[in-house]
């Protein structure tokens, strides 16, 4: 059973780090994590600078995935850590 819990975690860390790279512009990893107001922010961050505000979206896709599952839990869906 506790298999099951952490294939949930893995799967949720996997699936945001790679909304994150390869759509972290638009804050869908933002958004997928339940961070509503920071994929707004990332969204507007992104076309204030004309799409360089994205390479936020794929730095933070390389730390979610360099995390290991139990840290990336704790810090972005228990700790509710928004940013980096």
């Amino acid at each position: 059973m506790e298999n099951t819990s952490s294939s949930k975690v893995e799967n949720k860390k996997v699936t945001a780090g790679v909304l994150a790279i390869l759509i972290g512009c638009l804050g869908v990893h933002k958004f997928y994590l339940g961070y509503q107001k920071e994929g707004i922010i990332q969204i507007i961050i992104t076309l204030v600078t004309f799409g360089f505000g994205g390479i936020i979206g794929f730095v933070e896709g390389i730390i979610y995935l360099t995390k290991s599952d139990e840290d990336f839990y704790q810090t972005y869906q228990v700790g509710k850590k928004a940013w980096f």
